[in-house]
């Protein structure tokens, strides 16, 4: 049986903190605030392969008041969400996620972003299919106030 999941994250832009987006260091003058890394991309996907298995949220598993997840790696958190998934006899088929972004331009670090995605979570990188849209001036994103992304997950 496959099962499927959706995520969305949202995350305020602020100076002063990196821009990690799937994993990669993106240059740019503001980063995104948040308790972990605040890699929205990941949030969003972690949230969509939990939410295929019926097995809630990222807040329900890696709580913001936890001191544990301060600061710590997106990329490690989305292992654990594997493994989670895994315990309850699921496997990950594939992902398929959009960053919704005015600035930076993100298409040169997509290809770094699948790799590091499949990587974890163990699948081939034609499996994970990322993808990058402004929303022409828009709303918060396209004020450049945050970044947003969704991600729709697939298990079996």
């Amino acid at each position: 049986m496959v099962r499927f999941g959706m995520g969305y994250d949202v995350h305020r832009l602020v100076e002063g903190r990196k821009l990690i987006l799937g994993g990669v260091d993106v240059p740019h003058t503001h980063g995104l605030l948040g308790h972990s890394d605040a890699d929205v991309l990941l949030h969003a996907i972690k949230d969509a392969l939990l939410g295929a298995a019926g097995l809630g949220d990222i807040g329900r598993h890696f709580p913001d008041s936890d001191d544990s997840y301060k600061g710590i790696s997106s990329l490690l958190l989305l292992g654990r969400v594997k493994e989670i998934i895994g315990e309850h006899g699921y496997a990950v088929n594939n992902i398929d996620a959009t960053i919704v972004a005015e600035k930076p331009k993100l298409a040169p670090f997509i290809s770094e972003m699948n790799s590091n995605i499949a990587k974890v979570l163990g699948v081939e990188v034609s499996r994970v299919n990322v993808k990058a849209t402004t929303t022409e001036g828009l709303g918060f994103a396209g004020q450049k106030e945050g970044i947003a992304a969704y991600a729709v997950a697939s298990i079996k």
